[in-house]
């Protein structure tokens, strides 16, 4: 799976997010490399950190 989100601004920048059974991938449309990668679980964590 993979989803990107984009902004509204002219430079209409995105950030991609790809999952596979055990791992969260993001990185920048444009500048692809280096990418992070988090457990899901971490990724879980960080969503849930938004909340607050």
């Amino acid at each position: 799976m993979k989803s990107s989100a984009s902004a509204d601004g002219p430079e209409k920048d995105c950030v991609e997010v790809a999952t596979t059974a055990d791992r969260v991938h993001v990185r920048d449309s444009k500048h692809p490399h280096p990418s992070l990668s988090f457990t899901r679980e971490t990724w879980r964590m960080f969503l849930g950190s938004r909340r607050s």
